[in-house]
């Protein structure tokens, strides 16, 4: 066993982040205001789009857009399967009916002639997810959510910063949610954002975000603004701090230099493990699109291993490898099964995803000898646990 353990995931924060955040715990200002706008703007500007709201997770971000969309009890949402249960939590906070979909064959992302399938008069929208960061196929989503009135709400979660059809994710969709949680290409350490180009939307989740209250409420106790507020709605406490803002603004200024080290990680790792037959590498995006590279997900080729999933990923462990396992269907967990009545193989291209899949490492302070040691570490777990093919003397 290697003696230093290389973690899943490590984020990248330096002395800009580190001055960013000291100098609002210098301002006093420490909750929702001026470095939060100034991180909306910017970020809208980075992606391309009109508006974009910063929030606590982009789980809120789903929230918001949902109830922007004014989602009602009863009405249905189409998702994948192969998702974090954020994604489908958010619908049942309306009382509405999260309907799973299967995973495109030999892939993760959503299939959209499965989502098709399960559209009915009750369906009011659907939510593709960029897993890994592969953009999904948005342009037959939003075809099919054109044929059928539906709104296209992307989770993006994974997808900073990814492209699609040419154009930026965060500037196609009628609503797009993004996360800054520890993981991701910039953080805030948790956080979120809601990129749109609809006035209408942004000015209902700018009220929904802080309790339903009019106006800037968080200016009630600086100089500039006023001790009266209305409460229009029966909102939410969604916002992001300045403390956290600030982290993501100095994160921003770096998103391009975080992304290209995903890439160049990414393709040593395709390089190195290219030529390994019990290894299926991730899905390889179209000339017009490109991977943010959240997750590098390998896919065990089981029928040439001895070790299943768990077996591999723990001996990757005792060598000092730290991987993790993205995502458990949600038509697998007992809430999904009890509550909605999905129950073991009701989607198979997902089911055979997750029962072979793992993640290596892939982030920016990932070292060279690091990124070495994974793949060498990687390759002797696979010639551990080959098959041997036993040949009958003639």
């Amino acid at each position: 066993m290697e003696s230093i353990f290389i973690p899943f995931h490590r984020p990248s924060i330096g002395k800009e982040e580190i001055d960013a955040v000291t100098r609002v715990l210098e301002s006093k200002w420490l909750t929702t205001g001026p470095v939060t706008q100034s991180f909306e703007h910017e970020f809208a500007h980075y992606v391309g789009s009109k508006y974009a709201l910063a929030v606590n997770s982009c789980t809120a971000a789903l929230q918001l857009a949902l109830d922007a969309i004014g989602l009602r009890p009863g009405d249905e949402v189409l998702l994948p399967t192969y998702t974090f249960t954020a994604t489908a939590e958010v619908v049942t906070y309306f009382g509405a009916r999260p309907v799973l979909c299967d995973s495109v064959s030999g892939g993760f992302n959503i299939d959209p002639a499965d989502a098709a399938r399960k559209i009915s008069s009750a369906t009011r929208a659907i939510i593709p997810v960029h897993i890994a960061g592969e953009p999904c196929d948005l342009a037959a989503i939003q075809s099919l959510a054109d044929a059928n009135d539906l709104h296209v709400i992307e989770d993006a979660a994974h997808a900073l910063p990814a492209t699609c059809c040419g154009k930026r994710v965060g500037s196609i969709s009628e609503l797009t949610a993004f996360s800054f949680y520890a993981t991701k290409t910039i953080t805030t350490g948790e956080g979120g954002m809601l990129t749109t180009d609809n006035e209408d939307y942004v000015r209902r989740a700018r009220e929904m975000r802080l309790h339903g209250i009019s106006g800037d409420a968080w200016k009630r106790y600086s100089r500039e603004g006023s001790w009266y507020y209305e409460v229009l709605h029966a909102g939410y406490k969604l916002n992001m701090t300045d403390m956290q803002s600030a982290l993501g603004l100095a994160q921003l200024k770096k998103a391009d230099e975080f992304a290209s080290a995903r890439r160049e990680l990414a393709e040593f790792y395709s390089e190195q493990l290219s030529g390994i037959e019990e290894l299926k590498l991730p899905p390889t995006t179209s000339e017009d699109t490109e991977h943010s590279w959240h997750l590098y997900i390998l896919r065990l080729n089981s029928e040439l291993l001895s070790a299943d999933r768990s077996v591999f990923v723990e001996q990757l462990k005792r060598m000092g490898i730290g991987t993790s396992v993205h995502f458990i269907p949600l038509h697998l967990h007992r809430y999904y099964r009890e509550t909605h009545g999905y129950a073991d193989g009701d989607f198979p291209n997902a089911e055979d995803a997750y029962g072979r899949c793992f993640s290596l490492p892939i982030y920016p302070d990932l070292t060279v000898s690091e990124r070495k040691r994974v793949v060498r570490s990687v390759q002797q777990v696979v010639l551990q646990n080959q098959k041997r093919i036993l040949v009958a003397a003639s």
